[in-house]
C-alpha cells in the first residue's frame, strides 16, 4: 500500500518558442516557460469547464487544445472563420480568467543571452531552475510540508531532450528543501492542465517582445502570475532573461 503523502497542489508546466540557440527566429526569439500551479480541488473544476468547452464546439472531448494550431486553424481547428475562432477564444479566455491558479513563468531573450554568455546556458533548462526556484518559494509561502510530494507534468519533447531534463531536474532537486517528482506526458495526452500552460506562454512571450501591442490573453494572465508584496509580479511571477 502507497504510504506516501501527496501535495493539495500540482504543476502543469509548457513553454512557447523553442530552446534552440542555433538559427533564432528574429520573428519571435524568445523562450516562454510556463508553470500553472493548481489547488488539486480547483483543478478538478477546471478539468470540467474545458471538457463542457470542448463538447460545446466539437461535440466531443478529444480534441487537444493547442495554441499554435488554434492560430494556424489547423487539424480540427480548420472548422472556424475569424468571428467563430474570436467567439471560441473568448470563451476559452473567460474559462481562464475564472479559474483558480497561479502562474510563474521564465522568458529567455535568446538573442541577448546567447551574446552575453561565452557558453550559454540551454535556455529550457535554465528556465526550468527558475520556474521551480520560484514555485518552492511558493509552497513555503503556502505552508506546504516539505516532505509531501509535488508533481511538475511537462510534456515529452524527444528522447535526448527528455534525459537531458532528467538530469539537469535531478541536480535542481539535490538540495531536497521539498519533495519534488517529475512526470513527463506525451504530446498526445489530452490533459486540460498541460494544454492551459500551453495556451498562455505565447501571450506572455508576446507581452515582453511587443509590450504596447493589445494582448487579451496576457491581461488574464497577468492576474494569475505570483506577486510580492507590493503587488508585482517582475521578480515573483515573472523572470525576465537575462
Amino acid at each position: 500500500m502507497n504510504t506516501q503523502q501527496f501535495s493539495d497542489y500540482i504543476v502543469y508546466v509548457d513553454e512557447s518558442g523553442d530552446h534552440s540557440l542555433g538559427n533564432i527566429n528574429k520573428e519571435y526569439p524568445v523562450f516562454v516557460l510556463a508553470f500553472c500551479i493548481f489547488k488539486k480541488s480547483d483543478y478538478l473544476q477546471v478539468i470540467q469547464q474545458i471538457t463542457d468547452f470542448k463538447f460545446k464546439y466539437f461535440g466531443h472531448d478529444k480534441v487537444v487544445l493547442h495554441e499554435s494550431d488554434i492560430r494556424r486553424k489547423r487539424e480540427d481547428f480548420n472548422i472556424f472563420n475569424r468571428e467563430s475562432q474570436a467567439e471560441f477564444m473568448n470563451d476559452y479566455w473567460q474559462i481562464i480568467d475564472n479559474a483558480k491558479f497561479t502562474v510563474i513563468s521564465c522568458v529567455i531573450d535568446k538573442l541577448k543571452h546567447k551574446e552575453k554568455y561565452e557558453i550559454p546556458d540551454n535556455p529550457y533548462e535554465l528556465s526550468m531552475r527558475v520556474c521551480i526556484g520560484k514555485f518552492r518559494d511558493f509552497l513555503k509561502d503556502n505552508g506546504v510540508d516539505s516532505s509531501v510530494l509535488n508533481h511538475i507534468i511537462v510534456e515529452k519533447r524527444g528522447k535526448n531532450e527528455d534525459d537531458d531534463l532528467e538530469l539537469e531536474f535531478r541536480r535542481i532537486c539535490e538540495d531536497k528543501r521539498y519533495n519534488l517528482k517529475l512526470r513527463m506526458a506525451s504530446k498526445q495526452t489530452n490533459c486540460a492542465g498541460l494544454q492551459i500552460a500551453d495556451l498562455i506562454a505565447r501571450p506572455i512571450g508576446l507581452k515582453i517582445m511587443r509590450p504596447e501591442q493589445a494582448n487579451r490573453g496576457f491581461e488574464i494572465v497577468a492576474k494569475k502570475l505570483r506577486t510580492g508584496m507590493s503587488g508585482s509580479y517582475l521578480d515573483y511571477g515573472l523572470k525576465i532573461l537575462p
